[in-house]
């Protein structure tokens, strides 16, 4: 029998050093040891045990000493051939390992412990069933009836079902675990093993017929539906004012695939965005919904992925990474919310979801559908410049008014002497929505109490003493916290510089709940932001509590700004409108209309008229005033004229090669070796080269961050240069301690 030779993509080998390896497959595992299946292998000089995944077999090597498989982990494969090539795809544009794209894919409930354990096993229940048929089994019945009633209750229950979980069965019949016993040992019952999904709760009444549509969504989804009747790869955009009802276009589109034998796939920006979601596609689509988000427990995680491999769902709804879910078939995959930041992994591998779903539908040959109240620049772009088809939903649905948006000069209410975060507009504006039993949406970009604690004497301020950042003020603990690191320590009483008097700066949503509970005393407040949604599942109890107990006010961060349907909702404060606009970044401008178009967009979505209220520094600022008209036309022909300006996406694309290390200057002169390199390239002459620079927070956790930026038109030969780059970096013994990776359009 020939030898068979797997290459592996190793769990130990860094980028210098990725690449697929060689090794045997022992005879005992040749029927089971196939591509997609992980596996244990030996790895580096000290055979250190490390996990691999088989990405395809072979019958000879170019090596002559191979080491062995150790042992093969999965029953079948995990990964499919389609899965590996994508895997080849993001090393290439995203600068990662094989290895780390394809473990992307597989849910934390199927990874392995280091004792070569599952982190989550497979949940199974015992089943009860006759052996005998129901008419035979009657008879057995009476005959028992004066022996033991217990074994005849039993024997008539099974007799009405054709199986019943064990447990359930005693249960209903208030029999004992002996007479169940009994009843297998006489060959009467058998008792098997039979596996459960741990599911999330999901919609389980009545299935709804799809939303009717008025004649600006019919229209949207007689085109775009068009579109995806193709059968061949497509990118739309669809551009509809908040509460426009972009929703049932997405119900319809699916709906229609589904019916042709389709599958489709959901993908939503914030965990908090998942539950009514899910309600919604759920009441439409029932058990064939799967919901994949890290608000799920690990085992739901891994039995929900289960269901979409096994072909048992037809329609996925997930965050980000549920773009990798194993769904068959595809029809249609949507991204609501397509502007959203989110959407972009800040650690290994750094994808956008965006790039992976073109990449599915180029290979599936489907439609791609981008969804937004305030679209990317660069997908509008492409809509105007006919690369992505395009459709618009100019109003809201029953032609609802937009809220009414009243920006209210925070110098003014500073000279008037009001110091607080809550104008008097709002104040008022709010006393009148609870008297009229009404429900109001407050947004602050800002978690925690203040920015920073300050002495008023010597100007002192609380350091991280890892990170070079000011420590935030918490009052729910009475803490200051480092939201990088999470380092934390009590507050002092005084200044432990001079003795001084501690000042408080900036707010946060604690310090906002703090004001709004001293104006309105007897007024419950819910707050929503990353402290108070830590545990699973918290986001949906402060959601549902908000709406089945008429809340009068929530405060929150970014969780509240969008895609949220309260219809008692009339009433939006933006607190700090200013707060991500002059912050250096190309996309300031973006963020901040982005922003306050969706949460204003949160107020009147029901039969009551809805208003908004801005607070700012800049009333005049033209990107705050095209967010309160909620003119996103006019506000991307202002800042497409900027980005082509500065050269910005989309009239080039923005790469940079980050380092990090505990020595500052070996990090900054490994970023000046890699401009030198860089310049020096065979496409230096096609590069626009800054840095290095130092990242907005330089050190977290100790270590420095700078990095080198690049501006140019990307294609395989620049990524080849930068991989190249990365090569040398992880080689150089002169940069030993300096981590370097390179990312495309980084968020900070």
């Amino acid at each position: 029998m020939a030898v068979k030779v797997a290459k592996i993509a190793v769990s130990g080998a860094l980028y210098y050093m990725d690449r697929p390896y060689d090794y045997l497959i022992p005879q005992e595992f040749t029927e089971i040891a196939v591509p997609g299946v992980r596996v244990l292998v030996p790895f580096g000089r000290g055979n250190r045990r490390c996990e691999g995944i088989i990405l395809a077999l072979s019958e000879n090597s170019q090596y002559d000493k191979l080491k062995s498989v150790i042992s093969v982990l999965d029953e079948f494969p995990l990964i499919s051939d389609e899965q590996i090539k994508m895997a080849l795809f993001m090393r290439e544009r995203f600068f990662c390992t094989v290895y780390d794209s394809l473990k992307a894919m597989i849910p934390a409930g199927l990874w392995f412990k280091e004792n070569g354990k599952r982190r989550v096993n497979d949940k199974y229940i015992e089943m009860a069933k006759l052996l005998i048929s129901p008419e035979d089994a009657q008879i057995v019945a009476d005959n028992k009836r004066r022996r033991s009633v217990q074994q005849a209750n039993i024997i008539e229950m099974l007799c009405s079902f054709e199986c019943l979980p064990s447990r359930e069965l005693l249960r209903y019949t208030g029999a004992a675990r002996q007479a169940l016993t009994a009843l297998r040992k006489a060959e009467i019952v058998e008792l098997y093993k039979k596996e459960v999904y741990r599911r999330p709760e999901i919609y389980t009444d009545e299935i709804l017929p799809a939303p009717e549509l008025n004649a600006e969504q019919q229209n949207a989804f007689q085109g775009i539906s068009a579109l995806a009747d193709a059968e061949k790869a497509n990118v739309a955009l669809l551009f509809g004012v908040t509460g426009s009802g972009k929703t049932s276009v997405y119900i319809h589109l699916i709906s229609d695939q589904l019916e042709k034998g389709k599958s489709a796939l959901l993908l939503v920006p914030e965990i908090s965005l998942t539950p009514q979601m899910i309600q919604t596609f759920s009441s439409h689509f029932g058990v064939t919904v799967a919901v994949l988000h890290s608000s799920l427990s690990v085992g739901e995680r891994a039995d929900e992925w289960k269901r979409i491999k096994r072909g048992e769902a037809k329609l996925v709804i997930g965050t980000r990474s549920a773009v990798f879910a194993p769904v068959q078939n595809l029809g249609i995959i949507i991204i609501d919310e397509e502007q959203e930041e989110t959407y972009k992994s800040e650690n290994t591998p750094r994808y956008n979801a965006v790039d992976i779903a073109k990449y599915r539908c180029l290979r599936e040959n489907c439609l791609l559908l981008l969804g937004s109240a305030t679209p990317n620049i660069v997908s509008r772009y492409k809509a105007e410049t006919g690369v992505y088809s395009y459709f618009t939903l100019p109003n809201r649905y029953n032609e609802r008014e937009l809220p009414e948006v009243q920006i209210v000069d925070m110098k003014k209410e500073l000279r008037s002497g009001n110091g607080g975060n809550i104008s008097r507009a709002l104040e008022n504006a709010l006393r009148e929505n609870i008297q009229k039993g009404e429900q109001s949406i407050l947004f602050i970009n800002r978690r925690g109490a203040n920015k920073l604690i300050s002495c008023g004497d010597c100007g002192y301020t609380y350091k991280c003493p890892n990170c070079s950042v000011s420590l935030t003020y918490h009052s729910a603990n009475n803490r200051l916290m480092c939201h990088y690191c999470g380092y934390s320590k009590p507050i002092d009483t005084q200044c432990p510089e001079c003795g001084g008097i501690l000042k408080h700066v900036g707010a946060g949503t604690q310090l906002l709940e703090e004001e709004l509970r001293e104006l309105f005393p007897d007024t419950e407040i819910l707050r929503m932001d990353a402290d108070s949604v830590t545990p699973v599942g918290s986001h949906e109890e402060l959601l549902d509590k908000f709406r089945n107990e008429n809340i009068p006010i929530m405060v929150g961060t970014q969780m509240v700004t969008k895609g949220l349907n309260f219809e008692n909702v009339t009433l939006v404060g933006v607190i700090s409108a200013d707060q991500s606009l002059y912050i250096g970044d190309y996309r300031a401008g973006e963020r901040t209309f982005s922003l306050i178009t969706q949460v204003v967009g949160r107020s009147g979505r029901g039969d009551k008229p809805g208003r908004a209220i801005i607070q700012t520094f800049t009333p005049e600022n033209e990107t705050i005033i095209q967010a309160a008209n909620q003119d996103y036309e006019d506000f991307y022909a202002s800042e497409i004229q900027m980005r082509q300006l500065q050269n910005a996406p989309p009239f080039s694309d923005y790469l940079c090669i980050t380092a990090s290390g505990q020595n500052e200057g070996q990090v900054v002169k490994a970023c000046r070796n890699i401009r030198y390199m860089l310049e020096n390239s065979t496409v230096g002459s096609k590069l626009n080269v800054l840095g290095p620079t130092p990242l907005s927070v330089v050190k977290v956790n100790n270590r420095f961050r700078y990095r080198v930026n690049i501006s140019c038109c990307v294609n395989s030969e620049i990524r080849s240069v930068i991989s190249q780059i990365l090569l040398e970096c992880g080689t150089n013994k002169e940069f030993k301690g300096v981590s370097v990776f390179a990312d495309n359009d980084p968020l900070d």
